[in-house]
């Protein structure tokens, strides 16, 4: 099902709801636009989002745009464990409702 080539449907999307879509674009590029928070650290957190959504695309999108901002493997390497912690995290703290 994950293959990079299907992003190139991605246009088959805006041409079927321009207004939306375009909307989306602008907004995601200025999300991750130079901020108060610094372009790497938006590309880690969006690793470390997409790692906890297990999102193949946004994965490979932002870890490539993570080095491409100065991303080290070590810095990587935390970010996984970082969405692996909340993953396991909420597992346990939501596990308490099995305690009521």
């Amino acid at each position: 099902m994950h293959h990079m080539d299907n992003l190139k449907r991605l246009p088959r999307i805006g041409k079927a709801a321009q207004p939306a879509t375009d909307a989306f674009w602008s907004y995601d590029k200025a999300v991750f636009a130079e901020g108060s928070i610094p372009k790497k650290y938006k590309e880690l957190m969006a690793v470390a989002v997409a790692l906890t959504t297990q999102c193949s695309y946004c994965i490979e999108i932002h870890g490539k745009a993570a080095r491409e901002a100065g991303a080290s493997d070590a810095e990587l390497a935390e970010t996984v464990h970082i969405a692996a912690a909340l993953r396991a995290g909420a597992a346990i703290t939501h596990g308490t409702h099995l305690f009521a």
